[in-house]
């Protein structure tokens, strides 16, 4: 979440108008997150999340993001459900965006997860792959190797104005990337962006993912790589724990198979570069009057060091 495009008071009592949860009470932009303005509306019927879609999400994916979300909410994942309009949408307009109104979800997020967590998390993930076996829909991953390409094009040339040499790291790692990357694998419906600021936690259990716009149909080998990158790594390192117990809560619901396990490796550094890669072009391309928290590329780096040199190899002792 971010606030990219300011919305006031009465922008937000019109755009409500199109729709049947009540009047405004108030609005309160979410500073957190990097792709999409985000405001939580509060009105005479409940709590809403209202966002506005900014350019890196293309308006013909937005159908597939709302009904990867209402079916997971209507398949026991505890999604956010879209909310219909007048008109029978979930999609409208607000100040020249797409916007869509989504239900809200209570809890709290777990920035530094404990090891507890991140086998509930571990769970969830594989009960979300579970469910989106049933969903027909699909979406090429427009932030596979292709996307990775496009983005080391936009930011290599200026990538050791962040640190040096960090224009060989990437090259290096698309390099690999093209010659190893895993196929024939299981597919599905994946998140694709598990990262701890999108899971909510209330009454010792997760009660909310959220934040499906990069939902996409690719391995669910590759979406675990990200769920383990972004809860088994910190500022203090890799944890091996950590990542233990979330493949152990994962196996809990969904087993992994050999397969799978051997293509992990791959891709952990894979996963590890996509996020190097938006964030550095973040950093390097920030947006004037936003309203949003740049989140550090060279955590990615160091991440995808770590398991170039194999500091993460023994994940199922």
């Amino acid at each position: 979440m971010a606030v990219y495009t300011h919305v006031d008071e009465k922008a937000a009592e019109s755009f409500l108008k199109e729709y049947e949860i009540g009047d405004l009470i108030s609005l309160t932009g979410v500073e957190q997150g990097v792709e999409n303005t985000n405001y939580i509306i509060d009105t005479t019927k409940g709590r809403y999340v209202l966002t506005l879609f900014e350019k890196r999400v293309a308006a013909n994916d937005l159908p597939f993001f709302m009904a990867a979300m209402a079916h997971m909410s209507a398949n026991a994942i505890p999604a956010p459900a879209p909310v219909v309009n007048k008109k029978d949408a979930v999609v409208g307009r607000l100040r020249g965006r797409p916007a869509a109104i989504t239900t809200f979800l209570s809890g709290q997020q777990h920035m530094e997860p404990a090891p507890d967590e991140c086998r509930m998390m571990g769970e969830t993930s594989a009960r979300l792959h579970l469910v989106s076996r049933n969903f027909s829909m699909t979406r090429k991953n427009t932030l596979s190797l292709e996307g990775w390409r496009a983005l080391a094009a936009k930011t290599v040339a200026r990538a050791d104005e962040c640190a040096s040499g960090l224009s060989n790291i990437i090259q290096g790692e698309i390099d690999f990337q093209t010659r190893m990357r895993p196929t024939k694998l299981e597919t599905g419906l994946v998140h694709a962006d598990l990262f701890p600021d999108n899971v909510f936690f209330e009454g010792g259990h997760i009660s909310g993912v959220i934040d499906f716009y990069f939902a996409c149909t690719d391995a669910f080998a590759y979406d675990l790589a990200i769920t383990l990158n972004a809860w088994a790594h910190s500022r203090a390192g890799w944890s091996e724990e950590s990542a233990r117990a979330l493949i152990a809560g994962y196996q809990n619901v969904r087993r992994i198979t050999e397969a799978e396990k051997s293509a992990l490796p791959v891709f952990l550094r894979g996963a590890a570069l996509r996020i190097l890669l938006t964030r550095l072009y973040d950093f390097l391309n920030r947006v004037d009057g936003a309203v949003v928290a740049i989140k550090d590329p060279l955590e990615y780096r160091d991440l995808l060091l770590i398991h170039r040199d194999g500091g993460s190899r023994d994940l199922f002792g």
